[in-house]
């Protein structure tokens, strides 16, 4: 019988040495010396669990917690530590936040007087020196992937609502601009005041697109509007010699294309078996672009134990991780079982 437990997990990374090369030859399509992994968002309990620490931590907590995140991505097995750089946020009136809300809840930009009479925060002054502080954290090998304080169509629809968006496509195109190229300008300047860090190895573009059929605008709409911004964000990373990934859930059939030939992302982030079961997508994209995780997180928490492990392994086996790095579809939210979690990682550890 297998052990999925934590402690199975720490003895197999206890010599395993980060080394971002590794990450950085699936970005690059190639293969890296070793199966590799790749998560987006661990939970705090489960990253508490992994570096052996006292208590959970939150951000609440300051730098401890972006330590304690550092030594658990290096305890799990990982050659890098995804985090946020700054507390720059799209601010909106507090609103009573459940496990899921209406996309129309709390939007504060209804019109052009709302528009001008929304208090726009500027990133740089924001930034508080959170990754020259945390560098000297980093194993040897290690190198920070930075995110962004959301995307910037989900921002946007953050600002206006989702119906209320929909309906100024049409009502109010230039107001659409305006309020996209103010989310736009503003990932724009956050993402540029890091890319050159020596600690930053790469750049995450966190932006959902789609539903289960289909992405949340038309085609036209998000090349309109949203893409000519993630197109800039590639350029900072490529102007820095680094690659910069796109997480974004739903269907984006309709446009890979565009992720792939026009703004040019190095690797795509969130897969769904009732979309295409990422065997499949890493069928259709590779050569084209990296895959990054795919393990159904529905798949990861129903499934039985042995068969999340089988399922991963069976993944390294077929891609030799040319390209690909194992991990959940979307992350690792609370709900996961550990274990489950644990079996999934293991394959990669244990290939």
């Amino acid at each position: 019988m297998r052990d999925y437990s934590l402690e199975s997990v720490l003895k197999m990374t206890e010599s395993r040495k980060p080394d971002f090369a590794n990450i950085l030859n699936v970005f690059n399509k190639k293969t890296p010396s070793r199966p590799t992994l790749f998560e987006f968002f661990l939970n705090d309990p489960l990253e508490a669990k992994l570096a052996q620490a006292d208590k959970v931590l939150t951000p609440w907590d300051g730098d401890e917690y972006y330590i304690q995140k550092i030594k658990a991505f290096t305890a799990a097995g990982y050659d890098y530590t995804n985090l946020d750089a700054s507390p720059f946020n799209f601010v909106i009136e507090d609103i009573h936040r459940q496990a899921s809300i209406s996309a129309n809840e709390g939007s504060v930009i209804h019109d052009w007087d709302s528009f001008e009479a929304y208090n726009w925060q500027n990133p740089r002054d924001q930034y508080e020196g959170r990754l020259e502080r945390l560098e000297k954290h980093l194993p040897d090998g290690m190198k920070f992937i930075v995110f962004g304080p959301g995307g910037v169509l989900e921002n946007t629809i953050r600002l206006t609502g989702f119906d209320n968006l929909c309906y100024m496509t049409v009502d109010d195109p230039e107001l659409v601009k305006a309020v996209v190229d103010g989310v736009g300008q503003r990932l724009y300047d956050y993402y540029a005041q890091f890319a050159e860090l020596d600690c930053v190895g790469a750049l995450i573009s966190n932006d959902d697109w789609g539903f289960n059929t289909q992405t949340m605008l038309s085609s036209d709409d998000l090349r309109k509007y949203i893409f000519p911004w993630h197109k800039k964000f590639a350029e900072i990373a490529h102007n820095a010699g680094k690659p910069i990934m796109l997480h974004s859930c739903g269907n984006l059939e309709f446009v890979y294309d565009d992720i792939i030939n026009d703004m040019k992302f190095d690797a795509k982030h969130s897969y769904e078996d009732k979309i295409q079961p990422v065997e499949e997508a890493y069928d259709a994209l590779k050569g084209k672009i990296a895959v990054l995780g795919g393990i159904d997180v529905d798949f990861v928490c129903r499934a039985p134990i042995d068969d999340v492990y089988e399922r991963s392994l069976n993944m390294v086996k077929k891609t030799n991780c040319e390209g690909y790095a194992l991990g959940t579809g979307n992350s690792v939210p609370y709900y996961v079982p550990d274990e489950a979690y644990f079996a999934m990682i293991l394959a990669g550890l244990t290939a």
